[in-house]
């Protein structure tokens, strides 16, 4: 059989499992990327399979994305929307520090100085609020 035919012929779940040996995947990313090759019915009963044989988790996929946005600086409003947008509804952000995130940010960016003026002020707030902090998290950010 020729690498093209290999290619064809591969199953559903076959194709997820080779996406969550790469990373984690939610099931609503799996479903999304399988449905450009398979139908509905067998992607169900792929995802369905993996979720049994605790290959994809949700659990697993939330808690991970939340941990590596955490490393990358974002803040907790960034990080809810981008989980809902990769479906999972469900989720928990409280065993994570994100005033002494949006703090640590705020230095690496701009200094330890606070700003010199409302306008230097202004700018970094915008800053914290394009990452995902929320108004709390900022105002903490500038107090020593």
């Amino acid at each position: 059989m020729s690498i093209r035919m290999q290619a064809l012929s591969k199953t559903a779940y076959n194709c997820a499992l080779e996406m969550l040996a790469r990373r984690e995947h939610s099931y609503w990313e799996l479903t999304k990327k399988l449905a450009q090759q398979y139908q509905a019915d067998d992607i169900e009963q792929a995802l369905s399979k993996l979720q049994s044989q605790n290959y994809q988790s949700d659990q697993r996929f939330a808690n991970e994305f939340i941990q590596m946005r955490f490393n990358q600086g974002k803040g907790p409003i960034k990080i809810a929307a981008d989980l809902k947008q990769r479906g999972i509804d469900n989720f928990d952000l409280s065993a994570y520090d994100f005033f002494a995130l949006a703090k640590e940010v705020r230095v690496s960016k701009y200094g330890k100085a606070p700003p010199s003026n409302y306008k230097e002020k202004a700018k970094q707030q915008r800053f914290l609020h394009s990452r995902g902090f929320g108004f709390d998290e900022i105002n903490d950010s500038f107090e020593s």
